[in-house]
């Protein structure tokens, strides 16, 4: 084989390999968007979206993000928090203020009860409009969960969270005790942004 072949030969071999990156590159946004479609099919690409940075009160480690999605009739609620001894379960509320600018986070008053009924369970109306269901840390103390509920709205209505806060708690709701279900202290806050 002659030099010049060889050099041919290495060329159109460097110039294939470049092409087949791009097509793995392609091939890669490819999943992604299907991924991102599928994820669109299921919950709506559409729909309004509010998420709260939450961060600890004083003394507090826990911290993290949640992420309200309207889609139709139904907010999909994600949770993805972290800070919490491993196994402990706490209250979670929408409260009615977004503030959590004071140390213990009471800044965000109390339960978001826009029709002013009792509190209660979150699967068992009549309830607070911010009762949701209890958190439950993983073995390495975080909590990555998502549920959906139908008495809350995104962006609009007498039920939207938009401009509320979130509010995770040192013990666990216990769905009954009045007005907020014995669940004590405040471990962090979050003000609730419409995106």
């Amino acid at each position: 084989m002659s030099r010049n072949t060889m050099r041919v030969a290495l060329l159109a071999a460097g110039c294939a390999a470049l092409a087949g990156c791009q097509t793995m590159h392609d091939t890669a946004d490819s999943v992604g968007t299907a991924v991102s479609n599928g994820w669109n099919s299921l919950w709506g690409s559409s729909g309004n979206v509010a998420v709260a940075e939450v961060k600890p009160t004083q003394g507090n480690t826990v911290s993290g993000k949640v992420e309200f999605k309207q889609s139709g009739s139904v907010v999909r609620v994600k949770v993805d928090l972290a800070g919490f001894s491993p196994g402990s379960m706490h209250g979670f509320h929408v409260h009615e203020r977004g503030d959590c600018s004071s140390a213990d986070g009471m800044s965000a008053g109390g339960h978001f009860n826009p029709e002013g009924v009792a509190h209660g369970s979150f699967d068992h109306p009549p309830h607070h409009a911010g009762d949701l269901p209890n958190l439950t840390a993983d073995d390495k103390g975080q909590v990555h969960t998502s549920f959906e509920v139908t008495y809350l709205s995104v962006g609009s209505g007498g039920s939207d969270v938009a401009g509320r806060s979130v509010v995770v708690h040192r013990d666990a709701d216990d769905f009954k005790s009045q007005p907020a279900g014995n669940s004590g202290p405040r471990l962090a806050c979050g003000v609730i942004v419409e995106k």
